[in-house]
């Protein structure tokens, strides 16, 4: 291959392959809960496109594509929510995802002042909990989707994100 994957701020021209990109991570995540109602999957571009623009929203490169993705942005209480984390499945596994999690952690705290992180994920999806307890996210709790999915919220304190670099 030759190149490498890089990280980087998201720009509004890469809506459209993060959208695409999106689309084609989840349905894997549909498939284990028998629901393609998820929201990643019923997102529409306009909402991405206004996502890029307000939130904190990352990129993985390889050349051109666009080969992962992950939004976060501050919420009242003053912890980041991060979401929509997927990287291409023919990349994953290569340390992608977590780099982009970091790379958003770094951003959320350094530059918008979050003291803690959340995110969550369907408790079906072992990948993605091997993933977040391994940087160091603990389980603080369940919620039922809007979709009906049951998802695990996972927690980490803002000053973690050094031990976790």
């Amino acid at each position: 291959m030759g190149m490498s994957v890089t990280i980087s701020a998201a720009t509004e021209q890469d809506a459209e392959q993060i959208f695409r990109l999106q689309y084609l991570c989840f349905q894997s995540e549909a498939a284990l809960y028998g629901n393609y109602r998820i929201d990643p999957l019923v997102q529409t571009l306009d909402s991405v496109r206004a996502e890029v623009a307000s939130d904190c929203v990352f990129v993985a490169r390889l050349g051109d594509e666009v080969v992962g993705s992950v939004r976060g942005r501050v919420t009242e209480d003053g912890a980041a929510s991060i979401g929509k984390l997927c990287v291409h499945p023919r990349l994953q596994g290569h340390g992608i995802g977590a780099r982009l999690l970091r790379a958003a952690e770094s951003a959320l705290s350094g530059e918008r002042g979050a003291t803690r992180f959340r995110l969550h994920t369907g408790h079906r999806s072992e990948g993605n909990l091997r993933l977040y307890r391994r940087v160091g996210y603990q389980a603080v709790g369940t919620v039922e989707g809007a979709d009906g999915v049951r998802m695990i919220v996972l927690e980490k304190q803002a000053e973690a994100y050094a031990a976790t670099a």
